[in-house]
This record gives structure tokens, C-alpha cells and sequence, in this order.
């Protein structure tokens, strides 16, 4: 259902090697880009663009927002979680099971972007 999201970011430079590093822990990799705009994915589904915003406006936050990120179980929650405080994010809820079949854990990326590195397990 989905082609990509959009986040914003202040500094390219920095968030690609933020990105980069990250989303290296899931098998994805910068698919396509221009000088404003970078796609993360795995040649499988949705990707995750991160961009200067178009109107050339500070880049912000939308509350509420947030990008959710399989970790394709608990431990690769965890990883990732780790992988991004390890390159600068900041904590917004450790890893641990939400619901019986929800995993979870979030961060905050370079630019105060919400992420959440999550594992469902149907039928829990």
C-alpha cells in the first residue's frame, strides 16, 4: 500500500551516515537520490526517503508522526534500538514487549524524527 515516507532533515551530510549505518542492521541501502532527497530500502516494498523539505523551510517534526521499522524479531528491535543510540539518537522508550504481540522500541533520530523498531507476532 505504501511507496515511501518522507522525513525531513536539517544536515544531508550527517543524516545519510546516520541512515546509512542504521538501516545497513535490515539489509537496506540509499536506492536513489539527488541533492535534497535520498531512498532507503531493499528492493522489496516501501522506502524511507529522507529530504531537505522542498519549500526550503526549516525542517520540523510532525507530532504524531513516526516511522516504524521491522526489526524481524525482538533481538533486531533491540539491535537496531542500540545501532541508533550508538550514532546519536536519543531514547523515547526502551525495547520491550508492549502488548502480548507487539515489540517495541523507540528512538528519536539526528532531527527529532520519531522511529520505532518493532516485532509482531501474529496470534500472540
Amino acid at each position: 500500500m505504501l511507496g515511501y515516507v518522507t522525513i525531513g532533515v536539517s544536515d544531508m551530510d550527517r543524516s545519510v551516515a546516520f541512515y546509512d549505518a542504521l538501516l545497513a542492521e535490515v539489509g537496506a541501502k540509499m536506492m536513489m537520490g539527488m541533492d535534497r532527497i535520498k531512498f532507503y530500502g531493499n528492493g522489496k516494498g516501501a522506502m524511507l526517503a529522507i529530504c531537505n523539505p522542498y519549500d526550503e523551510q526549516p525542517n520540523s517534526c510532525g507530532n504524531g508522526n513516526m516511522v516504524a521499522i521491522p526489526g524481524g524479531s525482538p533481538e533486531g528491535a533491540d539491535a537496531l534500538y542500540n545501532k541508533a543510540i550508538e550514532l546519536g539518537a536519543t531514547d523515547e522508550g526502551e525495547p520491550g514487549q508492549r502488548i502480548p504481540m507487539f515489540y517495541g522500541a523507540y528512538v528519536r533520530d539526528l532531527d527529532g524524527n520519531k522511529l520505532c523498531f518493532y516485532h509482531m507476532t501474529p496470534g500472540a
